[in-house]
């Protein structure tokens, strides 16, 4: 079973993807796979201007709507992946990116990457677990 996730505070998809899939593997469990956000802003459609800290914040704001939409949060994340066109913004996006998960430690992987879409600075992508 699988349930697509669309969130109207979250970027709207921009190609054949969904912003997130919830799939339930066993009674009371259920995964999701989000899409990797970039900073768009969802009321505008457009780019999120400034420096990796603001891109950051409305990346880490969009993955707050898809996950909110699915019944979940940040607390519910067991991994990340955070691609970064330059690993010079590596402490400004770890910053913002502790400042929404806290306490909470999911495992994470961080790739410098040649370029991503819309030439923006970060997209980071989650999977996150629900029930036992």
């Amino acid at each position: 079973m699988r349930r697509t996730i669309a969130s109207p505070r979250a970027p709207k998809a921009i190609g054949p993807y969904s912003q997130a899939v919830v799939t339930h593997h066993v009674p009371g469990m259920q995964m999701l796979h989000a899409a990797g956000q970039i900073p768009i802003d969802p009321a505008t459609g457009e780019l999120v201007e400034g420096d990796l800290t603001a891109q950051a914040e409305r990346v880490m704001e969009n993955i707050a709507a898809v996950l909110e939409h699915a019944g979940m949060s940040f607390a519910e994340v067991v991994k990340t992946t955070v691609f970064l066109v330059d690993m010079a913004d590596f402490a400004a996006m770890n910053k913002v990116y502790g400042r929404h998960f806290g306490e909470h430690r999911p495992a994470r992987s961080t790739v410098a990457v040649s370029g991503l879409p819309r030439n923006v600075r970060v997209e980071i992508e989650v999977v996150a677990r629900i029930g036992e």
